[in-house]
C-alpha cells in the first residue's frame, strides 16, 4: 500500500487579515502541487481585495496593505471560489493537502465559502506537519511554528510568511520529518483520521493544563476545520 509520500501531494497556505480563524479574511492564498518524487508540477496564487482594512499587524507580518489589494487584488468571492475549487479538484483526485495549522487556514476558507456562498469543502485527506510534529516529538523544547522547524529539519523558508513560500516550505517540512519519524508514513486516508484524534486529545491536555489558573479556558479541538460560530474574539 502506498504512503502518502511516495505520492503527488499538495501544499496551502493563507495569509489574511488576523488570527481570528473565524473573522479573518482571505488576502492572499497559494496552492502548490508536486510529483511523487517532490518535484512541483502546478502553482496556484491569488491576491485577494479582502473587502475590509487590513490591519498594520497583519500587514506587517505578510506586507499586504489595504490600499495594494485594493488596487491589485481580484474580488474575494472570486478568489475563494477560484480556491475552493481547485482544493476540491484535488481532494477529488484522493491528493493529500498538507496545511500547517490546518485548522486556522481551513476554517477561515470555511468562513468566506460560507460569506460569499462557495460550497463547503471535503476536506479529506489533510496532513498537517503542526499537530503530527506534537504528536511524535511531544517532548521537543522550543517553539513550533513553520519557521521554527523549517529551521531545525534543514528547510530553507525563504519569504516567510508569503503564502507561496509558507506552502512550499510545509510541504518540505513534512517530508523530511516523515524521513525522521517512519511511523507517519502510511496512506493519506488514515493518516487523516489519526489527525482527528491526536488533535482532539492535544487540545484537551492543553485545556486541562490552562485550567490550572485559568478554570473557565476553552481550547476547541475541532480538526481540520473549526465549527461555524460567531466570532467571539476580536483580531489581534
Amino acid at each position: 500500500m502506498s504512503t502518502w509520500n511516495s505520492l503527488p501531494r499538495a501544499a496551502f497556505d493563507l495569509e489574511t487579515t488576523g488570527r481570528n480563524s473565524r473573522s479573518a479574511r482571505i488576502v492572499t492564498a497559494s496552492v502548490t502541487v508536486v510529483d511523487a518524487g517532490g518535484e512541483v508540477i502546478k502553482e496556484h496564487e491569488w491576491l485577494a481585495d479582502p473587502g475590509v482594512e487590513i490591519p498594520t499587524e497583519a500587514s506587517d507580518v505578510h506586507g499586504i496593505t489595504t490600499e495594494q489589494a485594493r488596487r491589485e487584488g481580484r474580488p474575494a468571492a472570486e478568489v475563494t471560489r477560484e480556491l475552493a475549487a481547485v482544493l476540491q479538484e484535488l481532494f477529488d483526485d484522493g491528493v493529500p493537502v498538507i496545511a500547517f495549522n490546518a485548522s486556522y487556514d481551513f476554517t477561515v476558507l470555511a468562513a468566506e465559502s460560507a460569506r460569499y456562498g462557495v460550497p463547503q469543502l471535503s476536506r479529506f485527506p489533510v496532513l498537517d506537519p503542526y499537530i503530527m510534529n506534537k504528536q511524535v516529538d511531544r517532548y521537543r523544547k522550543g517553539k513550533r511554528t513553520l519557521t521554527a522547524l523549517c529551521e531545525e529539519y534543514g528547510i530553507n523558508l525563504d519569504n516567510a510568511h508569503t503564502s507561496a513560500a509558507d506552502a512550499l516550505a510545509t510541504l518540505r517540512m513534512l517530508d523530511a520529518m516523515a524521513g525522521k519519524f517512519p511511523k507517519l508514513r502510511m496512506p493519506a486516508a488514515n493518516l487523516h483520521q489519526l489527525q482527528v484524534e491526536w488533535a482532539s486529545a492535544q487540545a484537551a491536555d492543553f485545556q486541562s493544563y490552562l485550567r490550572k489558573t485559568k478554570p473557565a479556558a476553552v481550547i476547541e479541538g475541532d480538526w481540520p476545520v473549526l465549527p461555524p460560530e460567531d466570532a467571539s474574539r476580536g483580531d489581534f
